[in-house]
């Protein structure tokens, strides 16, 4: 496939292929129309140390809308696609191009496109527009629930891939964030993101193994489904083709009484009990544990993190 402005016509960019008529004013499961809606621009310094360089921050820039639902969702003020309009500004492609040209000045030392998937016919549009000038690399940070052909499409534009790899269990993945076969799903994306990662390597600069970074966040009474996610991807791609980031920051989100018209329950205490505590310390450790017996390298994040301070204020300011 190619990815052009028809896209957004009954559109399949991602998995669920909703084939709203973003076009015509349509919204999909994401909840967007034709125009990429923005909801901060800013440097961020708590990326991955292997996504960055010498310290520097990435230029985080924040998408509004998803084309997933996860209940505990720390940013749901943009990602929500309910009967609300979740916070955002819409920029076109030219307007895009200029952040990035921005944020470059002002020090970061990648763009980071954090939820890009529904609108990447803008996205590349904007990439295009800066090409030659904009001399960082483009990672493409995602829930993980990706169209194998829209990522192998996104490829030549994408310097490194920063997904998450959430849940193996299908039940959990429709429970938590209403998605459907999400395992199977995002392991053939993430095929296409280390096909693309090598195929970049061979050009020069970064290893492929250093342009794919893997994230799993443990979420509360889950380690044994994310023990079986680390040995099912060892099993299929090894260990030595992508790094491993395991997040220990869950943070218990405040209750949403209201449910939205179709979505996941209400996020209260009494529907998701289990999410209202932080991971404990033994359940990390173990998770930890078995990442370094199966011989993965990566990343493994301070407990400290698990704090409301590092979600970013979606205040719609560099933009």
């Amino acid at each position: 496939m190619t990815i052009s402005p028809e896209n957004y016509e009954y559109c399949e960019l991602c998995p669920r292929k909703c084939r709203a008529d973003r076009r015509a004013g349509e919204r999909g499961f994401c909840g967007m129309g034709p125009e990429a809606v923005l909801a901060r621009a800013m440097l961020h310094p708590w990326e991955e140390p292997g996504i960055t360089e010498n310290g520097a921050p990435s230029g985080a820039v924040f998408f509004t809308g998803c084309t997933m639902q996860c209940v505990y969702c720390q940013n749901r003020k943009i990602s929500d696609s309910g009967p609300c309009i979740p916070v955002g500004i819409p920029r076109t492609a030219e307007q895009m191009a200029q952040i990035f040209l921005r944020l470059q000045k002002e020090g970061a030392s990648n763009i980071d496109l954090v939820t890009p998937t529904h609108f990447l016919p803008d996205i590349t549009a904007a990439l295009d527009l800066c090409r030659g000038v904009l001399t960082i690399p483009v990672v493409y940070n995602t829930g993980g629930y990706e169209r194998a052909e829209v990522i192998r499409a996104a490829g030549p534009y994408m310097d490194y891939w920063l997904p998450d790899v959430k849940y193996f269990d299908d039940a959990l993945a429709l429970r938590y964030s209403r998605v459907p076969r999400y395992f199977e799903t995002a392991c053939k994306a993430l095929a296409e993101m280390i096909a693309a990662a090598e195929k970049k390597a061979a050009d020069g600069g970064r290893p492929a193994r250093e342009r794919v970074i893997v994230r799993h966040m443990v979420l509360p009474g889950q380690k044994e489904d994310s023990i079986r996610i680390l040995r099912e991807l060892a099993d299929r791609f090894g260990t030595e083709r992508f790094l491993i980031s395991l997040m220990s920051q869950y943070t218990p989100q405040e209750e949403v009484p209201s449910p939205e018209a179709g979505k996941v329950p209400a996020f209260t205490k009494a529907n998701f009990p289990e999410l209202f505590r932080r991971v404990t310390t033994y359940e990390y450790e173990k998770v930890v544990e078995e990442a370094l017996r199966l011989g993965f390298d990566g990343y493994r994040q301070d407990r400290t993190t698990a704090k409301k301070e590092y979600t970013p204020d979606f205040d719609l300011s560099g933009l």
